[in-house]
């Protein structure tokens, strides 16, 4: 049942409005905030510590190609559709903020080490080329020509040239400076009692309703965001939201990943000029060069109990295998572990769209719950997808739905339609 506490506000009462309220302000819900900004609507986003959750851990590698796993290939479509729109994106985000994303073109080598990282590699590949996508094998040498510091030990390399990397922590301050820029360029879109026009900052308790409508978000501090829609992006966390539509199940799971960091001393620089995947003996690493000479190191992936600790084990797995790919990292100066867990979904793909609706008798058989959009569940595809997400969101506010993003629809596994909240309990201003 949707609690009472969800009521709205009364005339007396202080509120912030806006058109649209985003709940979460990772690298996401900073994207879909930018998007239906630059629709011409007023934001809100909501977050009591923005940036901090799986997006500071993020590596921002942008690779539909080398991300397209074996029974995964429904993603493959909206995985391309988002790096389409990358460019375009990323440029606009720098122009409106006057500062860079840390998007990059170059592209990815995948490497292996043993005859069977090669077979693994390969047969990748066969999958691959089989969906149009280009991967071209490279010699030792050629590699080794490209990127020197490379091990002359390494069984394979590949090229995937439509495979980049973005900066997350960058693209997110940048996109902070963007939305607030807008704000002090056409202050019709500004948000009145919202840092700089647009932010929130705390943290979002439940969902406001009015007449079966999603109204709005009550704040942990007890205060309330009115808005026209609602736009529930804040990872993990969407599930515990109070006032979520009856029956619908938002199956989330926390997947830790760690991550280093390591500053590149002034003779190894560049360490590598490429995104370097690899496998090491059947186990997944990954170095992402930054242009501020550090470098990125991970690919851990773990379903534990230690939330946001880093584990020692990770950690001294990735220094050792990143070593094999390239021996150098031994002498790279380590900065920062960080360990934050992605939301991931039974079927790993994202929870994204309108939720179908039962609406009782008297109303129609089929529709939505009025005033809410979901996008959360991305698990490891987060950043790449930004854009898409974005667009997406900002369709569905103006009533336009692609039917290509049906199969991700977050109430696949609800069962049966949800309901919103019962006649009696419906509130009022």
């Amino acid at each position: 049942m949707t609690s009472t506490r969800n009521c709205l506000p009364g005339p007396g009462d202080d509120a912030i409005r806006a058109d649209v309220a985003v709940i979460g302000a990772g690298v996401v819900g900073h994207g879909i905030a930018w998007e239906i900004q630059r629709s011409g609507r007023s934001v809100a986003l909501i977050d009591d510590a923005p940036g901090a959750g799986a997006s500071w851990a993020a590596a921002g590698m942008l690779a539909p190609v080398s991300e397209l796993h074996y029974q995964e290939e429904d993603l493959l479509e909206l995985m391309l559709d988002a790096s389409s729109r990358w460019p375009g994106f990323a440029a606009g985000v720098a122009a409106a903020a006057g500062a860079g994303t840390g998007y990059l073109m170059t592209p990815t080598l995948a490497v292996g080490v043993d005859a069977a990282d090669r077979r693994a590699l390969m047969d990748l590949r066969a999958v691959q080329q089989a969906s149009g996508l280009e991967v071209a094998p490279l010699t030792v040498r050629e590699a080794r020509s490209r990127e020197p510091l490379l091990s002359p030990g390494i069984s394979c390399a590949l090229d995937t040239p439509a495979d980049h990397q973005v900066d997350p922590r960058r693209l997110i301050a940048s996109v902070r400076l963007a939305l607030a820029a807008t704000v002090r360029e056409t202050p019709t879109v500004a948000v009145a009692g919202a840092t700089e026009g647009f932010a929130v900052p705390e943290r979002a308790a439940g969902l406001l309703w009015k007449d079966g409508t999603v109204a709005g978000v009550r704040l942990g501090s007890g205060s309330t965001v009115l808005a026209g829609e609602t736009v529930v992006a804040n990872g993990l966390h969407a599930a515990s939201l109070d006032g979520l539509p009856h029956g619908l199940d938002l199956p989330l799971r926390p997947v830790h990943g760690d991550i280093l960091r390591l500053s590149v001393p002034q003779h190894l620089r560049p360490l590598v000029t490429a995104t370097v995947r690899g496998l090491v003996h059947g186990i997944p690493v990954y170095i992402v060069p930054r242009e501020d000479g550090t470098v990125v190191i991970g690919a851990s992936q773990r379903e534990d109990a230690l939330s946001d600790a880093v584990s020692a084990g990770s950690v001294y797995q990735l220094l050792r295998d990143a070593q094999a790919l390239v021996p150098a990292v031994a002498e790279l100066e380590l900065l920062e572990c960080t360990a934050r867990a992605r939301p991931g979904t039974p079927d790993n793909a994202p929870l994204l769209g309108r939720v179908a609706a039962s609406f009782g008798s008297g109303g129609p058989a089929d529709g939505h719950v009025p005033g809410l959009v979901i996008a959360t569940g991305f698990f490891r595809h987060g950043v790449l997808l930004t854009p898409a997400a974005a667009a997406i969101c900002t369709a569905l506010l103006d009533g336009a739905a692609d039917p290509r993003w049906a199969p991700f629809s977050p109430d696949r596994f609800s069962g049966s339609a949800v309901a919103v909240p019962s006649p009696h309990l419906k509130e009022t201003a």
